[in-house]
């Protein structure tokens, strides 16, 4: 049984344990729903005080965001006003360079265009003038051969072109020979040969010069393709590496007006020019020829040692073949020393044995001669005996 006393009258209960359990039970569901109650209150008081803080804090933050948010688009704003600005003056500046750069552009167009007019205008008046000097050149051809003889306009011709390089020899072809074609042993000639020499006197280039001319009034007109046989002929017999028509014929061949005229397709190295070109074509060729000039040098530098390795194989062939032909003979000679060597010790040999007989017969002899006495001598001679033996007594 178990006792219980009451708190307000002080009395004392006795209860089974059943029962005991039963209020204690009671009691404790009561406490543990004062202290679920409390606890609630407590936990509500708390929530509410946490969402309190959090709203406070909350706030907090979203003010603090508000206000770095305000501070980013304001700093935004003045970097945009900034950027506006340099945009502004960027673009201010490159519109004002832009239009520097086009009225630069535009002066050097005007001056350009300027410059172009005053070329064309001088280029325009060069060409008229040359064509004026040309048709002078022209007419005054025409008025020289018109006084002329057929004979004189060729000679007319043939002396122009000699006084022409007469006229530059001292500056332009100080090593140059050009003198008339003399030489008639071949049953024809030209009418000029030039021939240029390097300082060492080295021939490096020459040319067979042919003039042709004729009056306007002749009967039977000549082309220049009409000598270029007996020129190419002329070229090969005077061992020239060039030939040039220098010609006033055809003067109506636009061909031959516009300046120098290549004929290799036709025969090798031949051009045809008008007298005008004379000159010029001498220097064309003589240039081109200085250019190779050293080429030249090299290859017969070359051939000059192609030569060399040539004469030394040469000269070494040849000593080859005497020394083989002295050690031939020499070996023979040798062979037949040898052979005579080889007999004369076989007779030396023959020699040797007949002494070495001779030597031994000899010793014998002394040997025999050593051992000879007056006994062996009167040996079976009583009579010798007797004179002996009486040389003896008398002794």
């Amino acid at each position: 049984m178990n006792e219980i006393k009451c708190p307000n009258c002080g009395k004392v209960f006795q209860i089974n344990e059943s029962d005991y359990e039963s209020i204690v039970r009671q009691i404790r569901n009561h406490e543990f729903k004062e202290e679920i109650a409390e606890r609630e209150k407590a936990f509500e008081s708390d929530k509410k005080n946490a969402l309190e803080r959090e709203r406070i804090t909350a706030e907090n933050r979203y003010k603090d965001e508000l206000h770095k948010r305000d501070a980013e688009i304001a700093e935004l704003k003045s970097n945009l006003e900034k950027q506006k600005t340099a945009e502004e003056l960027a673009v201010n500046k490159a519109v004002s360079e832009k239009d520097k750069t086009i009225f630069e552009l535009t002066s050097k167009l005007e001056n350009s265009e300027k410059k172009n007019l005053e070329e064309k205008q001088n280029l325009k008046e060069t060409y008229e003038e040359r064509i004026r000097q040309k048709e002078e050149e022209v007419a005054y051809y025409k008025d020289f051969k018109a006084k002329q003889s057929t004979k004189m306009v060729g000679e007319s011709l043939e002396r122009h072109c000699e006084e022409e390089f007469n006229r530059i020899r001292p500056t332009a072809f100080r090593n140059a020979y050009f003198e008339k074609d003399n030489d008639i042993k071949t049953g024809s000639k030209g009418d000029f040969i030039y021939r240029d020499y390097d300082d060492e006197g080295n021939e490096f280039i020459s040319i067979m010069f042919e003039m042709k001319n004729e009056n306007d009034t002749t009967a039977t007109k000549h082309k220049n393709e009409d000598f270029f046989k007996e020129l190419d002929k002329d070229r090969n017999e005077k061992k020239c590496e060039y030939a040039v028509l220098v010609s006033m014929l055809e003067m109506d061949n636009d061909l031959y007006n516009d300046g120098i005229v290549d004929v290799s397709h036709r025969y090798p190295k031949m051009y045809v020019v008008r007298p005008q070109y004379f000159i010029t074509i001498i220097t064309l060729l003589k240039n081109a020829a200085i250019n190779s000039l050293e080429y030249k040098k090299e290859l017969a530098m070359v051939k000059a040692q192609n030569i060399d390795i040539t004469h030394f194989e040469e000269n070494m062939n040849e000593f080859k073949e005497k020394f083989s032909k002295n050690y031939n003979l020499a070996s023979q000679k040798f062979q037949t020393a040898i052979d005579e060597i080889d007999k004369t010790i076989d007779h030396l040999n023959k020699v040797k044995d007949n002494l070495i007989s001779s030597e031994r017969n000899l010793r014998l002899a002394n040997d025999k001669a050593d051992d000879l006495s007056i006994k062996k001598l009167t040996k079976g001679n009583p009579t010798m005996q007797a004179m002996f033996k009486e040389l003896e007594d008398n002794k």
